[in-house]
């Protein structure tokens, strides 16, 4: 993945815009398989197009049936794993497009990232931070929205924390991450899991809570983000063309167990499936991060739509990834001397001062005794000597009287 900022655009009330544009390419090196790898999963457009039109009249759905027969659409897929990633044509595809437009997230190719590659997250303000450094960016507004139009409530749609970045400096342990992801389509919030080091350099490494995707019945402040399923799914189907999707945690980490029940192969921990960002907290500065989320599809039996068949009512994992990165390189080192190495020596330097003042003074104090006392000395010696001169005259006064 290749990012690169632009259209960057500075305004006078410490506030900058711009366009984050992403493209993904296939690193051979970083992969088990090739993209000519061919698989067969699910087929999401007609089993997800299945359950967005079950509430329509029967006859509808007969028909929508047989549309999939003329294109030759059934239950599930079998496409190379480049195709299922970035796209692949479909006559399907493109009869929706001209006779259903805006039903499908994009007009060309479908594929599970089509719409993500050679795209951009939408138009961020953040503020810079030249103010306020606890604002530093911090989100202002996104595509011109104070607040989102996708969720139920106030709160759900709230545009909260930072473009997931930075964060402010002089982070505690009771501090928490809050970021806005356009792909989650919500503002997020990590909490704080424990100390540690990267490479040698101090941080705090933030996790996702079990609240985070838990559902309104066992966690009530998610009640915005229903209608909801289990806990551990968060719904995004308003804000991915109604498509029946679901966003969790790999293999349903953190979510009711009751999943795992109709999927086999699954096994969350924690090492393998959490989320993370590990956070330098003097700066705010990211070092280390590993985002994990699972793309689902829920799926059903839709009566007149004979393609879905027998299927049981399930969510059904599609795919999983890892969005990873750290700092490295003359970065690595460069932060590491300025904030590592030098603040150390400044501290040993300052307990260097303190016993160099310390000796100083004692030396001084040591000084001053012995001249002092040398002083005195020398002011008792000639008393003594006057008074054995006396001594000495009286006996011999004596004996002249004698």
């Amino acid at each position: 993945k290749r990012c690169q900022k632009d259209n960057i655009t500075f305004h006078p009330n410490d506030t900058v815009s711009y366009r984050e544009y992403r493209q993904y390419h296939f690193e051979p090196s970083m992969s088990v398989g090739n993209e000519s790898d061919v698989v067969t999963i699910p087929n999401m457009l007609v089993l997800g197009a299945a359950v967005m039109m079950e509430n329509l009249p029967y006859a509808v759905r007969l028909m929508i049936s047989a549309t999939f027969k003329t294109f030759n659409e059934g239950p599930f897929l079998t496409k190379t794993v480049g195709e299922l990633m970035w796209g692949y044509d479909s006559g399907l595809v493109d009869f929706l497009n001209k006779y259903l437009p805006g039903m499908l997230p994009s007009t060309g190719k479908f594929g599970l990232f089509a719409e993500f590659n050679n795209s951009n997250t939408g138009l961020f303000t953040i503020f810079t931070g030249k103010d306020n450094i606890r604002n530093v960016h911090k989100v202002d507004s996104w595509n011109g929205l104070t607040e989102l139009n996708y969720w139920r409530s106030h709160q759900s749609n709230m545009i909260n924390g930072t473009a997931g970045q930075m964060w402010p400096p002089f982070m505690t342990k009771e501090s928490t991450l809050p970021f806005y992801s356009p792909d989650a389509c919500r503002s997020m919030e990590l909490v704080y899991q424990r100390p540690g080091d990267f490479k040698g350099v101090p941080l705090y490494r933030y996790v996702a809570p079990k609240t985070l995707f838990a559902n309104g019945t066992d966690y009530a402040p998610n009640e915005g983000f229903c209608p909801c399923r289990q806990s551990g799914l968060l719904n995004v189907s308003s804000c991915r063309h109604n498509s029946p999707v679901f966003i969790s945690h790999p293999h349903f980490y953190n979510a009711d167990p009751v999943l795992l029940d109709y999927v086999q192969g699954l096994s969350p921990n924690e090492e393998e499936h959490g989320l993370f960002i590990d956070i330098h907290p003097q700066t705010g500065v990211p070092l280390n991060v590993s985002i994990r989320l699972q793309l689902n599809l829920y799926m059903k039996r839709v009566s007149g739509i004979t393609e879905t068949g027998k299927i049981s009512e399930v969510v059904m994992p599609m795919i999983w990834f890892e969005e990873k990165g750290y700092i490295d390189g003359p970065v690595l080192t460069t932060f590491h001397t300025n904030l590592v190495i030098l603040p150390a020596v400044m501290e040993y330097m300052q307990y260097g001062f303190i016993a160099l003042g310390l000796a100083t003074i004692l030396l001084a104090s040591l000084a001053h005794y012995r001249l002092k006392r040398d002083k005195h000395d020398g002011d008792i010696t000639p008393d003594e000597n006057e008074s054995t001169s006396t001594e000495e005259k009286d006996p011999l006064l004596h004996d002249e009287m004698d």
